[in-house]
């Protein structure tokens, strides 16, 4: 993310070539499904829903990766009959995008894996390069359904200044090529994949200037396998602080397990996180972003990642699932 990185020497970053240790993980189980979550090759995190009675994930480190922080989410869902339902959210970077065909044709099972819908939170390059690549040049090697997502336009992402990537320039350019399978998605939408259900709870507010892109972020609850996880994209304080009027009095925002929003620092407020209670966090952090390091030693320099895990241990949480381990 450009704004994550803009003065940050991410060859600082962890080493994600390497493997890290074997990890079993038992995550969001109930008597009949277990929802699990993955940290993929370091940059991609991805959640999984099987029906079997017990479910373990080993964790190596993805033969790639970089300093920055991508998001990439699978829920793989088996219905009826097991027939499988799998569905993407974000993606991360260009160099992404073959390991994200080769993990996609790894729980499919399929040469050319099958995506039932492939969400997108908002616009930043770190969530939707990898696609562009995907549909520039290896289209061919994956069906998808349908592409769900709400992005503003070109020109209010220009008013970032600074902080503007053109990969929303690149997807615009390329919606010819899918534009018959785009589902423009609005706060309130529901939709339903065997027995995974997610609610659209806010879409973009044009209403809000500042942070543009990240406060566009779409958010959205799952709900599967009797559990609940939010996700926020890269959500900011004020998208933050008008989700929670909008659902004030009401448990809508409250989750077994929450995605934590712009990568674990500078995103929603503590009062956010206390609303939604979860009692696991997902957390999109190299280890230097972590850390809050950028050479100079632990939290020493402006990230508020720190902070932020004090807020969570202030909260409860007591489970963290973190990219900086590596695959798991």
């Amino acid at each position: 993310n450009t704004d994550l990185a803009a003065s940050v020497n991410i060859s600082n970053g962890n080493a994600l070539s390497e493997a890290s240790e074997t990890t079993n993980l038992d995550v969001l189980a109930d008597d009949q499904n277990h929802l699990l979550l993955l940290l993929l090759n370091g940059v991609l995190s991805a959640v999984v829903l099987a029906s079997h009675q017990s479910v373990h994930v080993s964790g190596i480190a993805g033969s790639h990766g970089s300093g920055n922080a991508g998001l990439t989410n699978f829920i793989r869902n088996y219905g009826a009959g097991k027939s499988v339902a799998v569905i993407a959210i974000d993606g991360g970077f260009r160099q992404d995008a073959e390991n994200m065909l080769n993990y996609l044709r790894d729980i499919t099972g399929q040469a050319i894996p099958h995506v039932d819908a492939w969400f997108f939170s908002h616009a930043h390059l770190d969530h939707i390069s990898c696609f562009n690549e995907i549909v520039e040049k290896h289209w061919d090697k994956v069906s998808v359904d349908h592409v769900y997502y709400n992005f503003p336009s070109v020109q209010y992402c220009m008013q970032e200044g600074r902080g503007y990537d053109s990969a929303v320039e690149d997807f615009q350019k390329n919606l010819p090529i899918f534009a018959d399978k785009v589902v423009t998605v609005y706060g309130f939408d529901t939709y339903d994949f065997g027995e995974a259900h997610i609610e659209i709870l806010y879409s973009p507010n044009p209403e809000i200037r500042g942070n543009w892109v990240n406060n566009s972020s779409v958010v959205f609850m799952l709900t599967l396998g009797g559990k609940k996880i939010l996700f926020l994209g890269d959500a900011g304080i004020e998208e933050g602080n008008r989700i929670l009027a909008l659902y004030a009095g009401t448990d809508k925002l409250k989750a077994d397990y929450v995605q934590m929003a712009h990568h674990g620092q500078n995103g929603v407020t503590k009062e956010f996180y206390e609303t939604v209670a979860p009692k696991g966090c997902f957390w999109c952090a190299p280890d230097w972003l972590w850390n809050n390091d950028a050479g100079l030693g632990y939290n020493t320099h402006c990230f508020k990642t720190v902070e932020v895990q004090g807020w969570m241990e202030e909260i409860g949480v007591k489970e963290h699932y973190n990219l900086m381990n590596g695959t798991q």
